[in-house]
């Protein structure tokens, strides 16, 4: 069994242990909480033995062998390192760190303890992306990637009656690029590698954050085009385009449906049998690699990891976002 502790108490830890413990191998054994009384309520729920209400006696403790965390984004390098130093192994939300040097920082730590570190981005573990990944030759000659995910936020109405949530505080590295416009970047960066040109276009909200944003990423022969939102929805699907065809992808953050459409009219379904709860590709992942002794997933990199990250930070940079761990080291 592979004991985990958990940093966070929110949505997305909850969807992560429905997940994880489909699987026979992981055990929730640590549940960490700034207060006692959430701690022991969310440990009843799901069963941990132990809780902490501070994270340097959590990262000490011996009843843990790995760490999935999932505070703020602001909080994660900081947290990741701690727990790393203590010769854990730790799983971290997306987007893993605020910028490229509290990542690099970050995989060095990891090098230097012997433990694995791995981003938390679900998608590239699919099933179904995977087959979309295989089939690419079938599209012929890719010419653009489009990545679109415009999802309004319900705490956006709260931003809008005068209470920032979260979701739209810089202080916390949150926005809608780091939040939801990875979804779009990640697996453009994963399936084509960095680009040689970023072009980007934002809007920001008065509290210094971004509510929406397109980055075009520019590649010798082909573009990819990233369109994310948490200020408007769309229905749109993402898309593959080929000079054979184009791979159209119902929901690019969580695949469930890919369609090749050809030049002639014809098409091909690629979408196979997948786990509900698709967090549980990531946590199987993590686990198998732990248990194996290696230290590096072969899907989501370092190098993956540090590509995204350097984008991520131009676009910043175009749009005017700033945050406060830009400004540490």
């Amino acid at each position: 069994m592979i004991r985990f502790g958990i940093i966070g108490t929110n949505w997305i830890t909850e969807k992560f242990l429905d997940a994880a413990q489909q699987l026979e191998n992981f055990q929730l054994s640590c549940v960490y909480s700034r207060t006692e009384e959430k701690a022991k309520e969310f440990a009843e729920k799901y069963g941990a033995a132990v809780i902490f209400t501070n994270l340097e006696e959590m990262a000490a403790s011996d009843e843990l062998d790995a760490v999935y965390i999932a505070s703020p984004n602001s909080f994660h390098a900081e947290q990741a390192m701690l727990f790393m130093d203590h010769k854990k192994h730790v799983l971290c939300e997306k987007p893993i760190a605020s910028n490229t040097a509290e990542l690099k920082s970050m995989i060095a730590s990891a090098e230097h303890n012997q433990v694995l570190l791995m981003e938390a981005m679900k998608s590239t573990f699919h099933p179904v992306f995977q087959k979309v990944k295989e089939s690419l030759p079938k599209i012929g000659k890719v010419r653009r990637f489009i990545g679109t995910y415009s999802q309004y936020s319900s705490r956006y109405d709260s931003y809008k009656e005068g209470t920032v949530l979260n979701a739209f505080k810089p202080e916390l590295s949150n926005g809608a690029l780091m939040d939801i416009g990875i979804y779009c970047i990640y697996p453009a960066v994963y399936l084509f590698g960095s680009p040689e040109r970023i072009v980007t276009e934002g809007y920001l909200l008065e509290t210094g954050a971004d509510g929406e944003g397109t980055v075009l990423l520019g590649y010798p022969e082909m573009d990819a085009v990233a369109m994310y939102s948490k200020i408007s929805h769309s229905a749109l699907p993402s898309e593959i385009q080929g000079e054979s065809g184009s791979i159209v992808i119902d929901r690019i953050s969580s695949p469930v449906k890919a369609v090749i459409h050809y030049r002639d009219g014809s098409k091909e379904d690629l979408s196979i049998e997948q786990k509900e709860n698709t967090m549980y590709y990531e946590a199987k992942e993590f686990i198998s690699l732990i248990e194996k002794g290696s230290l590096e997933s072969s899907i989501n990199t370092y190098e993956l990891s540090v590509k995204v990250m350097e984008v991520l930070d131009e676009a910043r940079k175009q749009i005017g976002i700033k945050y406060p761990a830009d400004e540490k080291g």
